[in-house]
């Protein structure tokens, strides 16, 4: 039997690597105001609105939806090498588990990995699901985050809040938990890397529980699996029209719905206020629709030849994007934590995605140096040894480090 391996270079889908690095960025405009900001800030500035509007939950979605997508490129590759799938990809997802958690113990709070590494575990359940049960599947866990939106839209507009409703809103905001947003703001302000560790760890069970944003983000697992399992990205241009269609009913829904959002003014919203809660049931669908526009704009664009020179750069992002998520947290914790510069709390919105986009400039080139070395990116390279319990080779032959691949990589 043949074994499976590491995607091989020459295997890789380059508009996958290209999402992959768009949405490396748009995470880290997100993040940036939960690096930079106490919990729960308002808004008060257009710099967030904008945020708010063309970024919030978007980019999330993108990744999750290649994640989803990626499952099935790699069920495909296994088949096609005769190698069992399921034990290679449970380990893959062991190790990712490992490097999540100890990202948000060592970090950062807000790492996404662990929770992915858990809900791929629910992912595989769907792995050999026909294309429309993969859909209704996806409309049904979109279906659990509008009724408790839409819940606490009622409980707004009445003023009437029933105890159950009142009970599945404070577990969802983790009112429950231990400490208040100022005690874990100072902390990071003013407290020292231990205390940080410490009240991480005190924070990581709750993190694990499950909640309407894990059915949100499985829900978005399920589409990028239909999306694998059509092939539509080993065969973009048998699909063109269904990516145009995707990308006009995106466009319509995306904007209006994340309008609504942006008014609303916040993401996590008021059991009283109206707007925020109405936003935010639209932001259930909104968001996803704005990121298959934004990923079928960028699908269409690597049709061109010129755009696909343009855009290379970022597959080289999305290749290494594991490094580089790492990285933004290392940088931004650096900036903005009390053991380095302490700008916790100091860094205005519009500052703050000024300096985002600095962080990425500077990510772009370094990944391209990085992969015309290198076959991975450090954390790839540790990720891939560890899932294969193999050291894998590291450094390219002569020659083959000119050109940068494409790639897969979930």
């Amino acid at each position: 039997m043949i074994g499976v391996g590491p995607v091989l270079r020459q295997e890789r889908i380059e508009a996958i690597d290209i999402l992959r690095g768009v949405a490396i960025l748009g995470i880290l405009i997100v993040n940036m105001g939960l690096f930079s900001l106490p919990e729960g800030n308002a808004v008060d500035s257009p710099a967030q609105r904008l945020i708010l509007f063309s970024s919030q939950e978007k980019f999330k979605a993108l990744f999750s939806f290649l994640f989803g997508s990626g499952l099935a490129v790699q069920m495909m590759r296994a088949g096609a090498r005769g190698a069992q799938f399921l034990p290679l990809y449970a380990r893959r997802l062991g190790v990712l588990f490992l490097i999540g958690v100890a990202h948000f113990l060592l970090v950062w709070d807000g790492d996404i990995l662990h929770d992915y590494a858990l809900l791929g575990v629910v992912l595989l359940l769907f792995r050999r699901s026909s294309p429309k049960t993969l859909l209704v599947g996806a409309g049904a866990l979109l279906a659990i985050p509008m009724l408790f939106f839409g819940l606490t839209t009622y409980s707004a507009v009445t003023g009437h809040v029933n105890p159950p409703v009142k009970e599945w809103i404070t577990y969802e905001n983790g009112a429950e938990a231990d400490g208040t947003s100022d005690d874990v703001s100072d902390t990071y302000a003013r407290g020292s890397y231990a205390d940080m560790i410490s009240l991480r760890a005190s924070e990581l069970p709750r993190d694990m529980l499950p909640d309407t944003d894990d059915a949100y983000v499985l829900a978005i697992f399920l589409l990028g699996l239909y999306a694998g399992r059509r092939r539509i990205f080993h065969d973009t241009l048998a699909h063109l029209p269904l990516i145009r269609r995707v990308q006009r009913w995106g466009l319509m829904i995306g904007v209006a719905g994340n309008a609504a959002f942006a008014a609303g003014g916040s993401f996590n919203p008021s059991p009283t206020s109206v707007a925020q809660n109405v936003g935010r049931l639209c932001l259930v669908v909104a968001a996803p629709a704005l990121m298959l526009f934004y990923a079928s704009s960028l699908i269409l664009l690597t049709q061109r030849e010129a755009w696909r020179r343009r855009l290379a750069p970022l597959a080289a992002v999305g290749r290494t994007a594991l490094s580089n998520y790492l990285l933004q947290s290392l940088i931004c914790t650096t900036i903005f934590y009390s053991y380095g510069l302490a700008l916790f709390g100091k860094v205005s919105p519009s500052l703050g995605l000024l300096l985002t986009i600095t962080i990425f400039l500077i990510q772009i080139p370094l990944s391209v140096w990085w992969l015309r070395r290198f076959q991975f990116g450090p954390v790839e390279w540790l990720w891939r040894s560890l899932t294969y319990w193999q050291r894998q080779p590291m450094r390219l032959s002569a020659g083959v480090g000119r050109q940068i691949g494409a790639g897969v990589v979930t």
